[in-house]
């Protein structure tokens, strides 16, 4: 497809340590613009990512790229002592012990930035000369990309003083600094949306729209797969590749199904044809060999004619039993063929139990500090939104728990961790009026892992019989042994829908039902499945999200944003 191709893959496989295999004998290439590469969640997505950085080596085959690679990780560990920060071809390296991070560490270009300051200083040390390079604008380049981006430019800030968001889009930023210094020629994000706020992602958005040069990001965020150039689709072992962005990819994806289904069933009827012509024939055979016995047995031939008669249809009832067999072989084969071409993502359809929720029935009440409540009653949807680090998940958490007041929340992140949790301490609070309300948090870990999946959705609906509960299960895509494994040994796509099965199936059924950035590590099939989960809901839903298209999805009936001072406003839709 590619005439010039930054990245190409030749047969590439490779297994972990414990013999699992990850990517099976993979070929394809990425272009020279910008490329979003998508999947199912378990497809090998950053495992290839890291293999075209070089941080593993494939088990067979071989990675050409056309220089060198700066991969993003998902998560960025800004840890002041030791530090850890992203590099150029080597997705992580380690800091000076004991010395604060700062933006330049973050930018990965701290080393050329001491060099300079010790050149400046009339420190003539050859070392230094070497370290800097051609490299000698990179302060005044990488400020201006900061400024652009509307980062802080200083380069000597702590990092601890970053938001989540902030962090992030600085070490995309050295990303693109390296690149169009030409310290790479391929960068390579995973993930870079994940935890980012509506503003952040915003910047972001831009940063990739000016990008120059190639540049590979794995993501489910629908908005930033509009932006690319091409779209890659890892699936089953194979790369497919098409000139596009995410959208068009789809609808092109949807008439190549529709193909491959009417294919499918034209191969299945030809199927039939033949089976059915196999089964006619034998019929005849059957009838010939009945007139033979019938011929012999009253002595209408004399016995070598009848003997010549029975061993030539005997050669030719062998050669056309043969033939059908084999047309019969090839209709079986054109089926399996077929069939392998046509997807088989199922859609979750449930008819989930009625939580019996009446439009006036109040069931939680959030306080700002201002001390203006605002009341969700009845089955509505409500999306709760503000900026990463101003307490949605603490919010959350109190409202659960029953805390009121001003106590001081600690949640598990901000700035330190790069990923925008937003767990930060805030003034406003919660108070729910129902007991029956169920929480799926941001990390999906709520499952015990020493249970069999039936018994672990069972704790939640206890007086529910086994049968139809299986029966339940089914409609959220886990059928047959799947309910008898035990939690641990789920993949990560079935351990999600596990837990939102126990979460909707319970008995009595839930009549809030709290989401705390549920597509976080989802692919696009997971989060249709959570869409479609939640059409089937008829309770209240309260969901924090920074994915603007999935909200869009729910419909909702009002937004709560929440600001840095603890004050709630609220917008009826």
């Amino acid at each position: 497809m590619f005439s010039n191709p930054s990245v190409v893959l030749h047969d590439v496989t490779f297994a972990w340590p414990d013999g699992a295999v990850a990517l099976d004998h993979v070929s394809g290439a990425f272009g020279r613009g910008r490329t979003g590469l998508t999947g199912l969640n378990g497809a090998g997505k950053s495992t290839l990512l890291r293999l075209v950085a070089g941080l593993l080596t494939p088990t067979s085959g071989r990675i050409v790229l056309s220089g060198t690679a700066d991969y993003l990780p998902q998560r960025i560990t800004l840890d002041a002592s030791p530090h850890e920060i992203p590099s150029v071809r080597s997705g992580i390296s380690r800091g000076p012990r004991g010395i604060e991070a700062t933006v330049a560490d973050l930018l990965g270009i701290s080393p050329v930035v001491r060099a300079l300051r010790a050149i400046e200083s009339g420190d003539v040390d050859v070392a230094h000369f070497d370290a800097v390079g051609d490299d000698w604008d990179v302060e005044e380049h990488a400020v201006a990309l900061l400024s652009a981006t509307g980062l802080p430019t200083g380069l000597d800030r702590s990092v601890a003083t970053l938001s989540g968001g902030e962090a992030v889009l600085t070490a995309i930023t050295g990303v693109r600094l390296r690149q169009s210094s030409g310290s790479s020629a391929v960068a390579l994000l995973d993930e870079p949306t994940n935890n980012l706020d509506g503003a952040a992602r915003e910047r972001l958005y831009e940063l990739v729209r000016g990008w120059k040069g190639a540049l590979v990001v794995v993501s489910h965020d629908l908005a930033l797969l509009e932006l690319m150039d091409d779209t890659a689709e890892l699936r089953a072992g194979s790369l497919t590749t098409f000139g596009g962005p995410y959208s068009e990819y789809r609808a092109w994806l949807e008439v190549q199904q529709e193909a491959a289904a009417q294919a499918l069933r034209s191969a299945e009827q030809t199927l039939r044809r033949e089976k059915r012509q196999r089964i006619e024939a034998e019929e005849r055979i059957a009838h010939s060999e009945r007139k033979g016995r019938k011929d012999a047995a009253n002595s209408k031939f004399v016995k070598a004619a009848i003997n010549d008669r029975r061993n030539s249809a005997e050669k030719s009832q062998g050669a056309r039993r043969g033939l059908l067999d084999d047309k019969v072989d090839a209709a079986r084969a054109a089926v399996d063929q077929a069939e392998r071409a046509v997807r088989d993502d199922d859609r979750i359809s449930v008819d989930l139990p009625d939580p019996g929720v009446p439009a006036g029935r109040r069931l939680a009440v959030l306080r700002g500090a201002d001390g203006r409540e605002i009341v969700i009653q009845g089955p509505e949807r409500i999306a709760l939104t503000g900026p990463n680090g101003v307490g949605k998940t603490t919010l959350l958490e109190r409202l659960l728990a029953g805390t009121a007041g001003n106590a001081s929340g600690q949640g598990s992140g901000g700035a330190a961790d790069g990923g925008g949790a937003d767990g930060e301490p805030t003034a406003a609070s919660g108070e729910l009026l129902t007991d029956r309300k169920a929480y799926l948090p941001q990390r999906v870990d709520v499952l015990p892992d020493a249970s069999a999946v039936l018994d672990a959705v069972r704790e939640g609906a206890p007086h529910v019989p086994p049968g139809e509960l299986r029966n339940r299960l089914a409609r959220f895509l886990v059928r047959g042994a799947a309910v008898d494994r035990l939690v641990a040994t789920l993949s990560g796509g079935e351990r999600f829908r596990v837990t939102l099965a126990r979460l909707l199936l319970a008995d009595p059924p839930a009549q809030l039902l709290v989401l705390d950035e549920p597509t976080n590590n989802l692919d696009i099939a997971s989060t249709d499945q959570l869409v479609d989960a939640l059409s089937a809901y008829r309770g209240a839903l309260l969901v924090v999200s920074h994915d603007g298209a999935f909200l869009e999805r729910l419909g909702l009936d009002a937004e709560i944003h929440l600001d840095a001072a603890g004050n709630l406003t609220e917008e009826r839709r």
